[in-house]
C-alpha cells in the first residue's frame, strides 16, 4: 500500500494538492486539496454593487472575463435590470469567444502532454505523418517539410537536454500508446493551437477594450459603442469585419485541427472511456440567451440535472438548492451549521492544518480551502460534460444531433461520455458547437447597426437612490470550466454580502458532512496506476476537468503569516 502525494499539481490554474491511496496498483481512494485561501469576496465588502465585476474578473487572468459577467448579472438581478439587445450580443460574443479560446488552450496546452510523448515525436517519419494529417483534415500546415521542420525542432530539444515547455513529462512511461508520427502531428498542432489562441482572443480586446480582464462591462449593459458612421466607434462596419475574420479562423481550427485531434488520439486509447466517471450526478445552470436572462427557454446551453446517469430525462435546475458544506474545508460558519446557502454563506478562515512542511493532510478532518458545494445535499460535476449531457438529456438540439453524429461515428454508446475521455470529447465538441454560434450573434449585431438599433446600456436603476434599500441578486455563467454563480445582497447601496462558488469549487471540493467524495476524489477510484513515481493515469483524469484552483482559491502569503480578514473600506 503507498500513498501517492501530487503537490502541486501542475499545469492546472493555482494551487492543487492531490493525494491517493494506492493498493495493488489501483487507487483506493483519493483526497484533493486546494491549498490557497480566497478573499476577493471580502475585498468587495462594503464597495458599491456596481464596481463589484472590476475587482472580481482578478480573481483569475485563465478564466478572465466570467466572473466580470457572472457579477454585472448578480447584481443586475437584484436591482431588476433589464440589459439592451445591443449588450447581451456583445457579452455573447466576449463569453462565447473566450470558451473557444479556453477549451483550445486546455487541450493543446495543459492536458495534450497527458496523452502525447513528446520526445518520441524524433521516431517519427514526416511522410507517414503527412499522410495520417491529411487523412484527417484540410488543414493547410500539414506538409511533409513543415514536419520535418517540426521534428528538428523537438529532436534539438531533446539533444540539448533542455526541453523547455515540455520538462515535466513522464516521457517514455509505458501507459503511452500513440505512434511516434502522431505524436509528431500533435507537437506541430501543438504549436499552431499557441498562435491560434493568440490572434483569436483578439475579439476581447476589439470588444472588451483588453485581454486578460475586458474593461467594458457595466451594470445594466456595456460601455461597447455602435455607430455605423465613426471610424473610431468600438462597433462599427470595419471593425465587425474584422471580427468576423476572426470568428471564421475559429471554425477553421476548431473543425480541421482541435476535433479531429481530440478523435484520432482518443481511437488508441478506448479504455480510458471507461475509466475516470466520478459521481454520476451533472449539472448546469445554463447560459447564452437568445433573448433575456430571464427566460431560460432561450438559452443556447440549457440548464438542469441530470441524477445517477439518467439520461431520459433533465430535471430542471434551481439556484435556491444550492448549499456550500465546510464540515472538511478550513473554514467556519458562525452558528456551526454543515451547510448554508450562498445567500447567508460566510468566508471565515479557520486553518487548522498541519503545519509546513508536511508530508500528508489531516484528511480525517479539514484538508482543503476549498468548501464543498452540493445540489440538495448531492454531489455535482459541472463543466462541458455537464452541459452536453443536460442538452442530451433535453433533447437540445444542435447539441443532441452532434452527440450522435459522433458517437455512431465511433461505434459507442452514450454510456462512454460518462468518463475521462467524455469530458475531453465534450469540450472539443462544445467549441465547435460555440464557434459556430458566435456566427449568429454576429449577424444579429451586423443587422442592429445596419437598421442603427445603436443601445448599448440601460441607465434606468443608475442611480442608487432608485434602489430598494435592501435586496439579492444572482448572477449565473457557464464559464469554460463549469456552471459559475455569484450571490450579491445589497443593503443602503453597498455590498452587504457577496459569495462566489466557481465550476472548480464544485468539482475539486473535499467531502463533506456526510462523508460524500468530490468529484475529482470520486473520479480516481479503482484508477490502475503504472508507476506510483509517475502518476500519469491520475493526471489524466484531473486534468480532464481542466482545474482551476485561482477561482476557487487565491490569496496566500508567501511568508507563511496568518492573514486576518479586514472590512474593506
Amino acid at each position: 500500500m503507498a500513498r501517492i502525494v501530487v503537490d502541486p499539481l501542475t499545469r492546472i490554474e493555482g494551487h492543487l494538492r492531490m493525494e491517493a491511496q494506492v493498493e495493488g496498483g489501483v487507487i483506493s481512494d483519493a483526497w484533493s486539496s486546494g491549498t490557497m485561501f480566497r478573499g476577493l469576496e471580502l475585498v468587495v465588502r462594503n464597495r458599491d454593487p456596481r464596481e463589484a465585476w472590476y475587482w472580481l474578473q482578478r480573481i483569475c487572468s485563465v478564466c478572465t472575463m466570467v466572473h466580470a459577467l457572472a457579477s454585472v448579472r448578480a447584481v443586475e438581478d437584484a436591482l431588476e435590470i433589464e440589459v439592451p439587445d445591443n449588450a447581451r450580443l456583445v457579452r455573447n460574443l466576449i463569453a462565447g469567444a473566450q470558451l473557444v479560446q479556453d477549451h483550445v488552450v486546455h487541450f493543446y496546452h495543459l492536458q495534450a502532454l497527458d496523452w502525447v510523448d513528446v520526445a518520441s515525436a524524433i521516431k517519427a517519419d514526416p511522410a507517414k505523418t503527412a499522410q495520417i494529417a491529411g487523412s484527417l483534415s484540410d488543414w493547410a500546415k500539414s506538409g511533409v517539410g513543415h514536419f520535418r521542420a517540426v521534428q528538428t525542432t523537438v529532436r534539438t530539444l531533446v539533444e540539448s537536454g533542455q526541453l523547455s515547455l515540455f520538462t515535466n513529462g513522464y516521457w517514455g512511461h509505458p501507459a503511452y500508446r500513440l505512434p511516434p508520427e502522431v505524436n509528431l502531428l500533435a507537437v506541430s498542432h501543438y504549436l499552431d493551437a499557441l498562435e491560434f489562441q493568440r490572434d483569436y482572443i483578439r475579439i476581447h480586446a476589439a470588444l472588451g477594450g483588453k485581454n486578460p480582464h475586458p474593461q467594458t462591462f457595466l451594470v445594466g449593459g456595456m460601455s461597447t459603442a455602435m455607430d455605423p458612421d465613426s471610424p473610431q466607434a468600438p462597433i462599427n462596419p470595419e471593425r465587425l469585419q474584422l471580427l468576423r475574420t476572426l470568428i471564421d479562423m475559429g471554425r477553421q481550427f476548431v473543425r480541421q485541427v482541435y476535433v479531429p485531434d481530440v478523435l484520432a488520439v482518443a481511437g488508441f486509447y478506448p479504455d480510458w472511456f471507461t475509466r475516470g466517471e466520478g459521481v454520476g450526478n451533472f449539472m448546469s445552470y445554463g447560459d447564452y440567451p437568445d433573448k433575456s436572462m430571464r427566460d431560460p427557454s432561450t438559452f443556447f446551453f440549457p440548464g438542469g440535472v441530470v441524477r445517477k446517469r439518467d439520461l431520459s430525462a433533465a430535471q430542471p435546475f434551481s439556484p435556491e438548492k444550492v448549499t456550500e458544506h465546510v464540515a472538511r474545508s478550513w473554514y467556519a460558519y458562525e452558528d456551526n451549521k454543515p451547510a448554508k446557502h450562498p445567500f447567508e454563506g460566510e468566508t471565515k478562515p479557520t486553518y487548522t492544518g498541519p503545519a509546513p512542511p508536511y508530508d500528508y493532510l489531516h484528511v480525517d478532518q479539514k484538508y482543503s480551502w476549498l468548501k464543498a458545494p452540493r445540489y440538495e445535499n448531492e454531489v455535482m460535476e459541472l463543466g462541458p460534460l455537464a452541459r452536453f449531457l443536460v442538452a442530451y438529456a433535453a433533447g437540445k438540439q444542435p447539441a443532441k444531433g452532434l452527440v450522435d453524429s459522433v458517437l455512431a461515428q465511433i461505434k459507442q454508446p452514450a454510456t462512454v461520455l460518462f468518463s475521462t475521455l467524455g469530458r475531453i470529447a465534450a469540450r472539443a465538441l462544445e467549441a465547435q458547437l460555440m464557434a459556430d454560434k458566435l456566427t449568429d450573434w454576429w449577424q444579429e449585431l451586423e443587422d442592429n447597426l445596419g437598421r442603427r438599433v445603436l443601445a448599448m446600456h440601460n441607465g434606468a436603476r443608475w442611480d442608487p437612490d432608485s434602489w430598494p434599500r435592501s435586496c439579492r441578486g444572482f448572477g449565473q455563467h457557464e464559464a469554460p470550466r463549469g456552471a459559475l454563480g455569484h450571490w450579491v445582497e445589497i443593503e443602503d447601496g453597498a455590498i452587504r454580502n457577496y459569495q462566489v462558488i466557481a465550476p472548480t469549487t464544485w468539482n475539486g471540493g473535499p467531502r463533506d458532512a456526510m462523508g460524500q467524495r468530490g468529484p475529482y476524489e470520486a473520479a480516481l477510484i479503482k484508477h490502475p496506476i503504472a508507476d506510483p513515481d509517475r502518476p500519469l493515469e491520475l493526471l489524466r483524469t484531473i486534468h480532464s476537468f481542466d482545474p482551476c484552483l485561482a477561482c476557487a482559491v487565491q490569496v496566500v502569503d508567501a511568508r507563511g503569516r496568518r492573514w486576518q480578514p479586514v472590512e474593506a473600506t
